[in-house]
């Protein structure tokens, strides 16, 4: 799958009732932001390599973070991590990410698949983090 097949395939696609607003994002790498409707506030970022497709959403930076509470957030991080579904956490500089990946070879259907669940992951972590942020 390459990135421009991918800007045609979701532009006119569906999944589980929702639709994507697919826009390239300039840079030295192709880069695609994809808002997944019903989470507009999180878009992902999504790139294609010869080894992987990456799915990433940034979620809030280091600075945002409450006083005192940056080991209780990683606590929640490193329990959260496992039970949430097709994604994981990370950092990326001072952004906190969810974010999945993809065979190169993966279905359009596995792609959209991908994009609503870390869209949805994404809003649902904001939510239980908001404690932790300023």
């Amino acid at each position: 799958m390459d990135t421009q097949s991918l800007i045609l395939a979701l532009g006119e696609a569906s999944h589980a009732g929702r639709t994507f607003n697919v826009m390239p994002v300039a840079g030295e790498e192709p880069v695609l932001q994809i808002v997944v409707s019903g989470a507009e506030e999180t878009p992902v970022y999504l790139t294609i390599t010869d080894t992987q497709i990456l799915c990433l959403v940034y979620l809030f930076e280091e600075r945002e973070i409450r006083s005192g509470q940056l080991a209780d957030l990683h606590e929640n991080m490193l329990r959260l991590s496992v039970p949430m579904p097709l994604s994981s956490l990370g950092k990326v500089d001072q952004h906190y990410v969810v974010y999945g990946a993809l065979t190169p070879t993966s279905s359009e259907a596995e792609v959209m698949q991908e994009l609503v669940t870390l869209a949805d992951n994404a809003i649902d972590l904001l939510q239980t983090f908001e404690d932790f942020l300023d």
